[in-house]
């Protein structure tokens, strides 16, 4: 019924030289993989750079953030508008290294979803709890505030509007972000089926559409496992999208694992 999805979120790396050879292994290692759908989410400087490689493949490319302003006098600032400029069709939102490093918060990151929906960017927020929250046994509470924080700005026609662009949660246990941890299938699926659940007090309909991928130090060693688990449905991987090899095994695990190869983005859309 959904097809997977894998995001590679390249964060602060990358170099002209380093990103051709990295993009063009990429372009010739899924050009085969028609299951699934692929992205990287590139540094701002290197997106014109993706977009002259990427156009006409099977990967499609993104911005790591954005802000809810389309212009102003706000230093260092990328606005949806520059993102579609540069063909963008998706955008992380929420990371939690912005939110831990960069102080953004719930609200601004609901913020930043309604200008991405303005802007036809495909939404990817983000949404998962510290160690310490992890510990506490809050895990539930903080990833439905996070997510609450969004669906209460939506209107009826904002939330059809961003079924229509197929927005995707990812759940990032932020203990497992970079730590070389990694929750258990079971346990990524707990808290998947949890999101899914949550959104279906919204809209029953869109929460069997919408895609939710695992973002905890996906690998290839593990992602068969993850992505086999029932509400999975792909990876936001961080540390693997920068090596090729890594990244393509990833992607045809989910690839082999999609359930509906012929999904369209008509059968997303709900009224």
């Amino acid at each position: 019924m959904r097809r997977n999805l894998v995001v590679g979120n390249w964060k602060m790396h990358g170099n002209i030289k380093s990103n051709q050879l990295l993009l063009e292994s990429l372009t010739d290692g899924l050009r085969d993989l028609k299951n699934s759908d692929y992205v990287v989410c590139v540094p701002n400087p290197y997106l014109f750079q993706a977009r002259s490689l990427l156009e006409a493949t099977n990967i499609a490319w993104g911005g790591q953030n954005v802000n809810q302003f389309e212009e102003g006098a706000f230093t260092g600032a990328v606005s949806p508008h520059m993102l579609t400029d540069l063909g963008c069709t998706y955008v992380l939102l929420g990371h939690s290294e912005r939110r831990v490093l960069f102080h953004e918060t719930n609200l601004s990151a609901a913020a930043r979803f309604d200008a991405a929906i303005k802007a036809d960017l495909t939404p990817i927020l983000c949404v998962g709890e510290t160690l310490a929250e992890h510990d506490a046994g809050l895990t539930e509470v903080i990833v439905a505030s996070q997510m609450d924080a969004v669906m209460a700005t939506l209107g009826d026609e904002d939330f059809a509007r961003a079924m229509h662009l197929n927005m995707v949660f990812a759940y990032e246990p932020v203990w497992a972000v970079g730590t070389g941890k990694t929750a258990t299938p079971e346990q990524a699926q707990e808290i998947h089926q949890f999101i899914r659940q949550r959104i279906a007090r919204r809209n029953a309909g869109a929460a069997s559409k919408v895609r939710i991928i695992y973002g905890g130090s996906v690998k290839a060693s593990n992602a068969k496992e993850l992505f086999a688990m029932p509400d999975v449905d792909g990876g936001l991987v961080g540390g693997a999208s920068l090596n090729a090899k890594e990244f393509e095994a990833i992607c045809r695990v989910a690839n082999s694992l999609s359930s509906n190869p012929c999904l369209t983005e008509e059968d997303h859309i709900v009224s």
